[in-house]
């Protein structure tokens, strides 16, 4: 069996905490963990200078990921 290297991939950046949680539920009805990255990064630094929270995923899993995802892009 190949021995595939597992790292994480960014598969949603937005500004708004809300909506990257509203994806990692989605995520975890298909079955697919999900990490949020930069959640307390405004606690540090103060909201102007966040650039995003970020929600990763398995490289394995990333295009699955996207693909359940595309369902927010409609929504905005």
């Amino acid at each position: 069996m190949k021995n595939i290297a597992k790292k994480l991939i960014t598969v949603l950046e937005s500004g708004f905490i809300h909506r990257v949680q509203i994806a990692k539920n989605l995520l975890d009805r298909e079955g697919i963990k999900s990490f949020v990255f930069d959640t307390h990064i405004d606690s540090i630094i103060g909201t102007a200078f966040i650039e995003g929270y970020k929600l990763k995923v398995n490289n394995l899993d990333a295009e699955k990921a996207r693909a359940i995802l595309q369902v927010l892009d409609r929504d905005e």
